[in-house]
């Protein structure tokens, strides 16, 4: 006799066993797992829907953001399916659909920075444009790169329904949809990659902690032959309210509105749509709605024992296509870091420092989302008020851009984490100063130096008797992997006062000095969790 369906969903099998448990199989947890698999470290991944959801909006990956991805060799495959690198996307402010723009602010195309990059000497630009691409092309693309790695068991259709924390480990329960079998899975480490309505923050019983009262948005994606719109795709409106981007090379058109307090549920996109827009449209049709609260959310806490909250489960900004980036650095970050712990080489202050880390820069990531909407509503006011053409263009060009290409500023940096050796007093040359970004400085004959790093950490020696080698022979004695990258190039000395730096694997600056320090070990200690900094000693 076969058993019914829900005596089948009540099955429960022999309990699976990986070193990280990833849940969701979105950017963040891809990413993940490919970093990861990066330090030679498997996981499982589990993800409760069957095939990469389908979201046409545009996702801006940074020239930062391809700078990790190359790291993994995927900044190629994503570029593939880009949309057209030599078009420029640009952002247009009018007072209506139906009107002349006030100020329209170009964006340069991928391939013109690409040039720009290739002339800069001071290692400031990145290594790579940004890529404009679908949701569901990155998601694509990403999936497909996991599920054809020989240390990463992607199991789709499988869905993450609570979890039990216990000394050293995770227990999750998973139900496979389409065996309808309950699965426990212990793991060492679980990381909730599973989006802005998190399972595993709600199971963690860890808070959103909003910076604005919620206003209620939705997106609409429809098509529209006859919606005027006389600048090149992609572009994006801003008008009354509103956000309107359409996509290159079709009639594909995606709405970020304000809902009305009456406007709880969209039952009539279009009717919406013909309202907000304020003239008549032809939409031949809706793809899809998604309705969503504005409230820029972010986790109290980045982890609870030894499961942690990674990408939009840690920080619910809206729309997510504007803060990608966001995602793949919480992924990096975590990443290299419970591999450190997996393999006995990182200290407890390591995994540690993730939080202090990664919230801070959500912290900042949402201050500027919050500048960069203020922008929007300031716009909306002096519009109703009957502000002239010129004093709205004024007022626009004195705040901050609605796109960042490059992805590169101080606020990326993290000079206060506990794993960073700090200066004292700080040598002057502030580029490579310890917690930065390394300058991505183009070599003599054209070498990138970010592609001769190695997959741990790097140690930049620019002396002139290699005096690095024997700090790295101490570390690796240690157990911890790092590379001896000796540099010869007379540019890089010229411009670089220090001549020792030791490099993340994420090109982030740990340490630097002039001369081999005396107490390395103290160093070591440091950068990799043992111990916090207590004096300094360079």
């Amino acid at each position: 006799m076969q058993p019914s369906a829900g005596e089948q969903e009540s099955i429960t099998m022999p309990e699976l066993r990986t070193p990280v448990l990833v849940v969701g199989a979105g950017p963040a947890g891809c990413v993940l797992a490919l970093e990861l698999a990066h330090h030679g470290v498997p996981s499982m991944v589990v993800e409760r829907t069957s095939r990469p959801p389908r979201h046409p909006e545009l996702n801006l990956v940074s020239g930062r953001g391809m700078e990790l991805l190359r790291r993994l060799g995927l900044a190629e495959r994503l570029r593939a399916v880009g949309i057209d690198p030599d078009s420029p996307p640009s952002v247009v402010w009018s007072r209506a659909i139906d009107q002349p723009p006030v100020l329209v602010t170009p964006v340069p195309s991928a391939n013109e920075l690409r040039r720009r990059y290739a002339r800069d000497t001071n290692g400031s630009a990145p290594v790579e444009p940004y890529v404009l691409l679908s949701g569901s092309d990155l998601a694509t693309r990403l999936r497909e790169v996991v599920r054809d790695h020989q240390l990463i068991d992607l199991r789709e259709g499988w869905t993450f329904t609570d979890l039990r924390l216990e000394p050293g480990r995770t227990v999750a329960t998973v139900v496979d949809g389409s065996a309808r079998t309950r699965h426990l899975i212990e793991a060492e480490y679980l990381a909730g990659c599973d989006g802005a309505q998190s399972t595993v923050r709600r199971c963690l019983g860890v808070p959103l902690e909003d910076a604005i009262t919620p206003a209620h948005h939705c997106t609409v994606y429809f098509r529209s032959e006859s919606l005027a719109h006389p600048f090149p795709a992609p572009s994006t409106i801003i008008a009354d309210g509103m956000a309107l981007t359409r996509r290159g090379g079709s009639d594909l058109w995606i709405g970020h509105l304000p809902l009305d307090r009456g406007d709880t549920a969209v039952t009539d996109p279009v009717a919406l749509l013909q309202r907000r827009l304020g003239i008549s449209v032809e939409i031949s049709q809706i793809e899809g709605v998604t309705q969503w609260d504005e409230a820029l959310g972010i986790a109290r806490n980045y982890q609870r024992g030894t499961a942690y909250l990674v990408g939009q489960s840690a920080h619910r900004f809206h729309p997510p296509s504007d803060t990608v980036d966001t995602c793949l650095g919480d992924a990096v970050d975590l990443g290299w870091k419970l591999a450190a712990a997996l393999r006995r080489w990182g200290g407890p202050g390591l995994l540690g420092s993730y939080e202090g880390e990664r919230r801070q820069r959500a912290v900042l990531e949402r201050e500027m989302l919050s500048r960069s909407l203020e922008a929007r509503y300031r716009f909306g006011r002096l519009v109703a008020s009957g502000a002239s053409r010129d004093d709205l263009a004024d007022v626009l060009r004195d705040e901050p851009p609605q796109m960042d290409p490059a992805g590169i500023a101080p606020s990326g940096e993290y000079a206060t984490s506990s794993v960073v050796w700090r200066d004292n007093p700080a040598p002057p040359v502030a580029t490579t100063r310890p917690g930065a970004r390394l300058p991505a400085v183009r070599l003599t004959g054209g070498r990138q130096l970010f592609d001769l790093l190695g997959p741990q950490f790097t140690l930049l020696d620019l002396t002139e008797r290699q005096d690095g080698r024997c700090l790295v022979e101490v570390a690796r004695r240690r157990k911890i992997p790092m590379t001896h990258l000796s540099l010869t190039d007379a540019a890089l000395r010229a411009d670089w006062q220090s001549r020792l730096l030791l490099v993340r694997p994420d090109q982030h600056v740990a340490w630097r000095a002039n001369e081999p320090p005396s107490d390395w070990d103290g160093v070591l200690d440091v950068v990799t969790g043992h111990r916090p900094q207590d004096h300094v000693n360079t």
